[in-house]
């Protein structure tokens, strides 16, 4: 009887074992296969720097890399848009979007391939507040109905020190909303340079039509402002030594002309002649491709093509 209990418990403790062992190569298992779902798509967010100034476009670079052997469709499925935001203010607070519509078109990623895709924040969230952003984005995969984040990235928004504002109204005829506008310039100090913003906006609606840097600016010259005929601003600054930067702003904050002067035997400055048009007298204009070359002028694509949504 003593012999028959210890062989049954010997059997107890086997079949236990067994068990315990099936367990843990059930647990192995999960933990080898499940990061090969989970890596068959890698999402990662970057911006080009951590600050930014209020209502600037805050331009966010997605990339995608397809691992799942095969091309891969991004699209709307399930209610859900194949692109999303997860972003939260400075005390925690989550930031909700303007508006629920998904924006994004579809997106096919060849097997292997990594593909890179810009959004602006700005006219989507309200991240105009002064403050810290923290950004995860994420990507639904509608074959595997499954999510895929990026790491969690940060930028700060700020605002500039602003040293010239004018207020102008709406000439009969143009296609502008409202009665009045806004310009005003201001700087910003960055680690290793000073940028020259230009602000449009609606004061009476407090709708802020567009903010953009002009480019690099030498601090200690002010720069020259004329308003024309059409009450678009003109603005002369020096962006280099010897070197200034010409811009030609509209009254929805579009940039209608940007060109950029070297200083000669004359320095260029702003005229106004007696019919309201402005233009740059003196100095030596620049060709694009002396421009490209010392990249003293900001790229046109920085900036937006028209005004950015009201929000």
């Amino acid at each position: 009887m003593e012999t028959l209990f210890r062989a049954s418990s010997f059997v107890i403790r086997i079949s236990s074992f067994k068990t315990v062992i099936g367990r843990i190569l059930l647990v192995a298992c999960i933990l080898v296969f499940a990061p090969k779902s989970e890596a068959q798509i890698q999402v990662d967010l970057k911006f080009k720097r951590l600050q930014y100034i209020a209502y600037e476009p805050v331009v966010a670079t997605l990339s995608v890399t397809n691992l799942a052997g095969r091309d891969i469709d991004l699209h709307d499925a399930d209610g859900q848009s194949w692109l999303g935001f997860e972003i939260t203010g400075s005390e925690g607070q989550p930031v909700t979007p303007i508006s629920t519509e998904s924006g994004q078109a579809p997106l096919k990623v060849a097997a292997g391939q990594r593909v890179t895709h810009q959004i602006n924040l700005t006219p989507l969230y309200p991240v105009h507040d002064f403050g810290t952003y923290h950004v995860r984005t994420n990507v639904y995969f509608a074959d595997l109905g499954k999510f895929f984040y990026s790491p969690t990235r940060v930028f700060e928004v700020t605002d500039a020190r602003p040293i010239w504002e004018q207020t102008v109204g709406i000439p009969d005829g143009v296609a502008a909303p409202g009665s009045v506008r806004t310009y005003a310039l201001l700087t910003n100090r960055f680690p290793d340079h000073t940028s020259l913003y230009v602000r449009v906006q609606d004061k009476d609606s407090g709708v802020v039509y567009a903010t953009y840097s002009l480019g690099r600016a030498i601090a200690f010259e002010e720069p020259q402002t004329e308003i024309d005929h059409a009450n678009q601003l003109h603005v002369l600054h020096c962006s280099a030594p010897r070197a200034w930067a010409y811009s030609r702003i509209g009254l929805n904050g579009e940039l209608l002309a940007h060109s950029s002067f070297m200083e000669t035997k004359t320095r260029p400055k702003l005229v106004r002649s007696g019919n309201g048009e402005v233009a740059v007298r003196g100095g030596t204009i620049e060709s694009p491709a002396a421009q490209n070359s010392r990249g003293t002028a900001p790229k046109l694509s920085a900036r937006p093509p028209g005004p950015p949504k009201d929000d």
